[in-house]
């Protein structure tokens, strides 16, 4: 009979999930053999019964509970789109039978997130659900703290209204409910100001949201809680909700942060805190003040660098793994938060550096098999490359720029972006480091920079290419000239990024300076110079990109020979005329400054033209007052 039939297949997915149950071979065999299409059939049809229906979400989700091959076998099968419709159904028991095999699935790393989106239907039902039992709170507000990754998904939450669903979950009688609300905000409110000022004003049962994270950082709360707490509250704040100097970020988020970091904490809590707090303070000077001396922390960070231990390696070998799996990530979090203590002030870089074998764990770091730990390497050496003193002692006594060409030479292009970055830094005038760097041939890598589709890149190859031209001898300067090339050059000066021209126009800057190096070069490239010149004083361009320009104008006009192309060039007499009548200040005085160039009366020359300048009619009151000077 009938009766029978489904009678025996409620006993047999029964007996499945008893065989299942801690069983991953058993699962992939299941797998394997077909089951969960079968399932799924059932799971859908309007004719099994509630129990079979409850049955088969069960076993299916036992069965997601399995390896990661597992998940994608079963994400295959489109089990994603059969438990959201099941979340249908009015029985409670039947959809957190769902929600839970749903939980399991979207937690794992292989299941696209964006399959949670696809249906606009499913996250306002979702958010319906939350209010149905303490166990569709837990395990909806998971799935949206692991599947909100991007601005759109933040979007897509913020906009069906999880702030308000979900905030009254924090005072929630389950710990396990008010853990997930918690984690849900922090993805909320990651470099989302929209979210971040709306939960501002947001008020838990009167109590305004941000002091409801601030009593879940205290100290007898689970680490777990005072973790994610702050990270809220981080998050607002970066996001421009909080203000850096509000005290629950200066004496409750900074210290709980500071705290996560200590030997006591686990190695998993003590990366999160360090990383959070390197992020929570990496804009504001006064926080890396109050920071670099609380608890010692500068000294405690030493402490990221020794696992695994020796002691571990003798006496526990499980304690060793442990520490394998999570030394890359320590070193990463500690390098990540040496760079954001370091960034600004000088006294904390040089209690960086003084730390025990600080300099050497770098250079280590810029070579480690991880690309993750060589980037933090990179950014902390980058943070203390900007502090004069350290270039010219610690930099130059460990010879930092070897590793630092080394991972110039093939590396992606974040690791590039912030080497190449501290390069610019290693070739500052005053640097020990700039002469051995232009020894080692850097001048093609750095011309090859230019070329690249990264703004980024473009910018610093061109920046490091200004520094090296800076004072530089004529030898460097033509080699600079030759290994870019007069078409790169100019193509550069054309780039849409203003960034990039304006380090172009640097470079040029400096290539033209001291007489015979202007003479030289204007010989040369004479021509196209003035044409790109007439090009940008022409163009819509920003006054400080006009500045820089007419700076270059006067310093050809400082050279011997180099001059003559302006004296014959009407048209670019007429537009330093124009630029010393403008409005803006800037502009007047560089064009000012051509003309005085062209005008001294020391050198030969000069009274022919000071009596063609003199021909020209001038109006703008700082055109009148050279006048004068020529009568």
């Amino acid at each position: 009979s009938i009766g029978t039939s489904l009678h025996y297949v409620i006993y047999f997915v029964f007996d499945m999930k008893n065989a299942v149950i801690g069983n991953n071979r058993q699962k992939a065999n299941l797998i394997v053999l077909g089951a969960v299409p079968r399932l799924l059939y059932l799971l859908q049809q309007s004719s099994s019964s509630l129990e079979l229906r409850t049955e088969c979400a069960v076993v299916l989700g036992s069965l997601s509970m399995g390896t990661e091959n597992n998940i994608k076998s079963l994400v295959d099968c489109h089990i994603i789109p059969a438990l959201l419709q099941g979340l249908l159904c009015s029985d409670l028991i039947f959809i957190e039978a769902c929600l839970r095999c749903l939980r399991t699935i979207f937690i794992s790393p292989v299941t696209p997130v964006q399959l949670l989106y696809t249906d606009p239907t499913v996250i306002p039902h979702l958010m319906s659900l939350l209010s149905r039992s303490q166990h569709t709170q837990e395990y909806i507000t998971q799935i949206f703290a692991h599947c909100c990754k991007t601005p759109e998904h933040q979007t897509v939450l913020f906009n069906h209204g999880a702030i308000q669903n979900i905030a009254p979950l924090l005072i929630s009688p389950s710990y396990k409910v008010r853990m997930q609300a918690l984690k849900c905000f922090s993805v909320l409110a990651y470099e989302n100001a929209q979210v971040s000022m709306t939960l501002v004003n947001v008020l838990v049962d009167g109590e305004q949201l941000s002091q409801v994270f601030v009593r879940m950082m205290q100290r007898d709360k689970p680490i777990e809680m005072q973790l994610t707490a702050a990270k809220c509250l981080t998050y607002m704040c970066r996001a421009g909700a909080i203000r850096t100097d509000d005290n629950c970020i200066v004496l409750k988020t900074l210290p709980c942060l500071v705290r996560m970091c200590s030997k006591e904490r686990l190695l998993e809590e003590r990366v999160e805190g360090a990383e959070t707090l390197a992020y929570l303070m990496e804009p504001d000077i006064e926080l890396q003040r109050i920071a670099s001396v609380t608890d010692h922390l500068v000294s405690m960070l030493a402490d990221y660098f020794k696992y695994p231990s020796s002691v571990s390696a003798i006496t526990d070998i499980k304690r060793l793994d442990h520490d394998l799996k999570h030394a890359h990530e320590l070193r990463q979090a500690a390098f990540k938060l040496y760079a954001s203590l370091g960034s600004n002030d000088e006294d904390i870089r040089k209690k960086i550096t003084e730390t025990e074998n600080m300099m050497d764990r770098i250079v280590s770091g810029l070579s480690e098999s991880s690309i993750k730990v060589r980037l933090a390497a990179v950014r902390c050496l980058h943070s203390l490359s900007r502090s004069v003193q350290q270039l010219r002692t610690s930099f130059h006594d460990h010879a930092v720029w070897k590793p630092l060409m080394k991972l110039l030479q093939n590396a992606p292009d974040e690791v590039l972006v912030m080497a190449s970055s501290t390069l610019c830094n290693l070739l500052l005038e005053f640097s020990p480091s700039k002469e051995p760097i232009l020894e080692s041939g850097v001048i093609e890598l750095l011309c090859s920079l230019t070329q690249s589709d990264s703004p980024a890149l473009r910018v610093n190859g061109i920046w490091a290419l200004m520094n090296m031209a800076f004072q530089a001898d004529q030898k460097v300067k033509v080699e600079i000239v030759q290994a870019l090339g007069t078409e790169q050059l100019f193509r550069l000066l054309s780039d849409p990024d203003t960034n990039v021209l304006m380090k172009t126009l640097g470079l040029l800057r400096n290539l033209l300076s001291t007489r015979p190096h202007i003479d030289q070069i204007m010989s040369s490239h004479g021509k196209q110079i003035m044409q790109a010149v007439t090009l940008i004083l022409e163009g819509e361009h920003s006054i400080e990109v006009k500045e820089q320009t007419l700076c270059i104008l006067a310093n050809i006009a400082d050279g011997n020979t180099a001059k003559e192309l302006i004296m014959t060039n009407d048209d670019m007499l007429q537009k330093i005329k124009y630029y010393m009548g403008h409005s803006n200040v800037k502009l007047q005085l560089a064009a000012t400054f051509c003309i005085s160039n062209l005008i001294w009366n020391e050198e030969d020359g000069s009274q022919e033209r000071q009596d063609k300048l003199r021909e020209m009619d001038w109006h703008s009151s700082v055109g009148s007052c050279f006048i004068l000077c020529l009568v």
